[in-house]
Parts: structure tokens; sequence; C-alpha cells
């Protein structure tokens, strides 16, 4: 455990996410977490736009889990916002390309909502992060689907792979929150626990 999160100790934390960024980030904090997954249809109110799709996403994620009073729940989901529009995980190749090609020259946000629930207390925040994509050819596009698969990526993209390398002009805001975990917010957030 982390001597710097004391107020924390007491709490067996979970992590509800299978996402292996969003355990490596964790990680990085020298937290000791469990993982524990309980699959949730990624689904939300028509009405919902922007931060609040993934702030509902993390919230419905920890309603899943029934937890004691000993327990400290994490969870999390992130969106590409694009235009009005969100760009979740693609169904398909062609959706990939779709949203890649759709990216290409063009600014857009990545948005993680995180949930923090023990028995008697939860936070719920979300991070902006602004991602600005250089023009990608198709070439680099079917380079990138070829050789990285981001099937489970919002956007169809991870920051730290290839794409990010070659794609990624500039980012304002947090780079961790567009792998998918804010984790500097949520180590301050259990801080202030």
């Amino acid at each position: 455990m982390n001597k710097l999160l004391k107020n924390i100790a007491d709490y067996k934390i979970v992590l509800a996410s299978q996402s292996p960024r969003r355990q490596e980030l964790l990680r990085g904090l020298h937290l000791d977490f469990t993982i524990n997954v309980i699959d949730v249809e990624e689904s939300y109110p028509a009405g919902l736009v922007g931060v609040d799709i993934p702030m509902y996403l993390a919230e419905k994620k920890a309603n899943a889990y029934t937890i004691d009073n000993e327990t400290l729940l994490i969870t999390a989901d992130t969106i590409v916002w694009h235009e009005g529009i969100v760009l979740g995980k693609p169904t398909d190749k062609a959706d990939a390309r779709r949203m890649l090609q759709k990216l290409s020259g063009k600014t857009h946000q990545v948005i993680t909502g995180v949930c923090i629930t023990t028995l008697v207390k939860r936070k719920v925040f979300h991070v902006i992060s602004e991602v600005r994509f250089a023009r990608l050819t198709d070439m680099e596009i079917d380079y990138y689907l070829e050789n990285f698969k981001p099937y489970d990526k919002a956007g169809s993209y991870g920051v730290q792979e290839w794409i990010g390398y070659v794609g990624v002009e500039h980012i304002n805001g947090s780079y961790f929150n567009v792998m998918g975990l804010p984790i500097q917010r949520l180590y301050n957030e259990l801080k202030r626990w």
C-alpha cells in the first residue's frame, strides 16, 4: 500500500475494469487492489451528452456491485466525443476505419467518468482532455488496424500505441486520461477521501 494514502489503508480496493491500461495506471500508484469485473451493458439514456455519458456509465457500473464496509470500489468509463457524437468501441474493422478517418486532422475530446464508492460515500467526477490528430493517410490507418486491433478502445485508438506516436499532434489535458484513467485526479480524490 502506498504510505501516502494511509487514509484508505483499511479498505480493500477493487478496480472494476478489465482494461489492461486502467490496471497498469492504478498499479502505478503503488496500491494493492483486486480486479472484479461484472459485465454491465454500456447503454445510456438518449438525452445524455458529453460529460454526462461517461459519468452515468461509471456510476451505472458501480451500481452493479454489492460491497461491504471494507471495500473501496473504483469504476470508470471513457468516451471519445467528436462533433457532438460519441465514438465508442468499434464494432468491426470498417467501423474502426470510419472513426479514425473522422478523427484525422481534427480535435476531439476524450472524457473519462470515474466513480469511487464505499458503503457510506460516493464520489463521481470527470476529466476532459482535448486531442489533436494529424491528417492520417488511409495507409497509416490500415497499418494501425492490421497491427494493433483497437477494438476494445473508445474512438478506435490507443494513444500509447503506434497511432499515438505518429498521429497525436497535441494534447490539452491529461495524457493518462486519454489512456483511460485520469490517474492524477484519482490520486487526489483518494488522498482527500
